[in-house]
């Protein structure tokens, strides 16, 4: 029997998971201005009042003691989160305004700008954001600490946000909410064979090596965005269009298809060549009661696809080997492993597993990162006069190869933000990068 250390009330110990994020956090900060920090955005028809927007968050945000919780160590080595002894309300909310001819495009400036500011000190995780936009429109945007939050769970805590600054009471979901975690130190030894399994995977995803867009050499560049947004009559087409060619419930498989399509165009237009091409996927495969009492941290298991270079040609062998390597990765148990392993890892510094982490493939997380949200449980209750039009996240990613695909789904509406590090793509590559998504993804 293995040695089982007890859950405490003041302790949620961290998964190999959330260790890995930790660990991509310590990696971002190295390389770019800030760490592994996202943004969930909300587009609203209507303006906010900043002062009441000011007392609600304060109200709600004194309901968790995770907010100002930290990392820590216990006498086994295993890493947790001590919660203080009592929550507090501090936050930060920056105001803009944009008063003529007011776009996203213009907000995502603002945005930009928010998601590369760090985190200003240790114990904080959240920054909120209020655009308003002319006189009809505002945006509320959430800045996390994946630390903290995955991006269901962010979506989850933003959704509880709206519920109560309608008047909803939600005491009974925040009694639902697991703030303990037991530390999981049994089973070593399978841990360790799921190490090396994970490690041999990694080994044949890395051979032949791949190659990735040149990442600027110049540190504390910040991130850029460019939003993709599909009406709901499109999305309509492009999910048909994914049942027909890939698969019923095969969006992911098909629209990750189309981009690896498309990124071997951008790379032949660059001159660049590689054999072939790797990409991580996040996948959160947990029910929407999981979603809610599993709030903080992270959840998310991980996918990895690789396909050649030569396959790229026919969307339909892309889509063959990405739901061939799917099937194949779940019977064989990966997102497990990859789970068990990670766990054994934690005992280490952040600063030595940055350097393993850059082993198996030469330094290279990927050639870009991909993930694919679908449509969440969030309702999002529109407050008082208001209603949310739409809803996306703008993630930094880590570098290299400091290039993501994310994305989502809102009211029926399919998003897709393009995220990647100032300097590796221009205006002009995403622009023509952003025309043939909408071609690809639009034709008949």
């Amino acid at each position: 029997m293995g040695f089982v250390l007890p859950s405490s009330k003041k302790k949620l110990y961290l998964s190999g998971a959330d260790w890995i994020i930790h660990t991509l956090d310590h990696m971002m900060k190295s390389r770019t201005c800030a760490g592994n920090m996202s943004q969930v955005v909300l587009v609203m028809d209507s303006q906010l009042d900043e002062g009441t927007l000011r007392q609600q968050l304060r109200d709600f945000l004194s309901k968790f003691l995770m907010l100002q919780g930290g990392v820590h160590r216990d006498f086994n080595l295993a890493p947790y989160w001590r919660l203080p002894e009592k929550a507090t309300a501090d936050f930060n909310l920056s105001v803009n305004k944009i008063n003529e001819k007011p776009s996203l495009d213009e907000a995502l400036l603002f945005l930009e700008k928010a998601v590369n500011s760090p985190f200003l000190c240790r114990t904080e995780h959240l920054a909120f954001h209020l655009i308003q936009m002319g006189k009809k429109e505002s945006i509320l945007a959430m800045t996390f600490d994946h630390c903290l939050f995955d991006a269901r769970g962010a979506e989850t805590f933003l959704d509880l946000f709206m519920m109560y600054s309608s008047g909803m009471d939600i005491s009974p979901i925040l009694q639902g909410l697991q703030l303990t975690a037991p530390a999981d130190l049994s089973g070593w030894m399978q841990k360790y064979y799921s190490g090396r399994n994970v490690n041999r995977k990694m080994i044949a995803l890395s051979k032949p090596t791949f190659e990735i867009l040149p990442v600027p050499q110049e540190k504390d560049r910040g991130f850029k965005f460019r939003l993709i947004s599909f009406d709901s009559e499109k999305t309509i087409k492009i999910y048909e269009a994914a049942y027909s060619q890939a698969g019923y419930l095969m969006e992911m498989p098909y629209l990750l298809s189309v981009v690896i399509q498309l990124v071997h165009q951008l790379y032949k237009e660059k001159g660049i060549e590689t054999s072939n091409y790797v990409v991580p996927v996040t996948i959160d495969m947990r029910t929407s009661e999981d979603i809610t009492q599993e709030l903080f941290l992270n959840h998310v298991s991980y996918f990895f696809f690789k396909v050649a270079a030569e396959e790229t040609g026919a969307l339909s062998r892309i889509m063959k080997a990405v739901k061939g390597q799917m099937y194949e990765q779940v019977k064989a148990g990966l997102p497990k492993d990859l789970s068990a392993a990670s766990a054994l890892l934690r005992i280490a510094p952040l600063s030595f597993l940055a350097k393993i982490f850059r082993l198996p493939m030469g330094g290279k997380a990927g050639s870009f990162f991909f993930s694919y949200l679908g449509s969440g449980r969030n309702q999002f209750p529109g407050r008082t006069g208001s209603e949310i039009k739409n809803l996306f996240h703008t993630p930094r990613v880590p570098v290299p190869p400091g290039l993501g695909f994310f994305f989502n789904t809102f009211n029926g509406q399919l998003n897709l933000v393009i995220s990647y590090l100032e300097g590796l793509l221009s205006e002009t590559d995403v622009s023509l990068l952003e025309k043939k998504i909408k071609e690809r993804l639009e034709a008949p």
